[in-house]
């Protein structure tokens, strides 16, 4: 059996219409807020609620707009600067992998010809001294990067270096017969790539660094010669503009000269 009673009160809800004040609630004797002065309350604080929701939006779009404003800067390039910076000191940032160079298959072309070809210069330096010098006794030398003279007690290690060693090292690096690479920082990464390719391929007695001296030049290379004795000779191969016939002005420089010190330390 089926109670109508609550399809009744259905029908009397809906038949007295959306003004009808409901009676009073007989178990409290209380009369229930008038429908007009309930719904306008819910309104308020709907409105309210709704009024704070968009205000907190808009202050979380404006931060956001601030912070990426902060970020972006005025265009890319400051962004790429940054990250630059932010990279400088990663050995695959100063010289990054995946380069390439070419030298000729043959050895018929001299030194002075090959530096003449990448319009490079050679250079040669009468030693002074060989003396050792405490570490903070500050040398002056006759070039810039220096290819002999007084220097550290002990030598820089053969290798690929992101941050230069103290030039006094280098220099006694030199008396034990290496070749030093010196390249400037602020190259190319392409050209970068490509000298630590270089050194890769035929790393012996070899050392690659960022200048730090000053040079006028792009690359050089710097060997100490042991002839004549008792001092020897400082040699440079100076090349103010990197281009892809530096390389074999190197390798012309490296074979006159590596092996070929003072000191010869294997």
């Amino acid at each position: 059996m089926v109670d109508g009673g609550d399809d009744e009160r259905e029908r009397r809800e809906d038949a007295a219409g959306p003004g009808h004040e409901p009676a009073a609630d007989a178990a409290s004797g209380t009369e229930p807020a008038p429908a007009h002065e309930a719904g306008t309350s819910e309104l308020t604080s709907a409105r309210r609620l709704r009024g704070y929701v968009v205000g907190g939006v808009l202050v979380l779009f404006a931060v956001v707009a601030a912070i990426a404003l902060l970020a972006g800067g005025d265009g890319g390039g400051d962004d790429d600067e940054a990250q630059s910076r932010a990279g400088a000191g990663r050995p695959d940032a100063v010289l990054p992998a995946g380069g390439l160079f070419a030298i000729p298959d043959d050895d018929v072309e001299s030194l002075s010809a090959a530096a003449d070809r990448a319009g490079c210069e050679v250079r040669t330096y009468a030693v002074a001294s060989r003396d050792h010098v405490p570490p903070n006794v500050p040398v002056r030398y006759s070039s810039n990067p220096p290819t002999s003279g007084r220097h550290a007690p002990v030598p820089a290690q053969d290798g690929a270096y992101a941050e230069s060693p103290d030039v006094k090292e280098l220099v006694h690096t030199l008396e034990h017969s290496r070749v030093i690479i010196w390249f400037k920082r602020d190259l190319p990464s392409k050209a970068r790539a490509s000298l630590k390719a270089y050194f890769d391929h035929d790393s012996y007695q070899l050392v690659l660094v960022p200048d730090t001296t000053g040079m006028e030049y792009d690359v050089a290379a710097t060997a100490w010669h042991r002839n004549p004795r008792p001092r020897g000779t400082g040699r440079l191969l100076g090349c103010p503009e990197y281009n892809d016939d530096v390389y074999t002005a190197l390798e012309r420089f490296k074979e006159r000269n590596r092996g070929r010190g003072p000191e010869i330390i294997p």
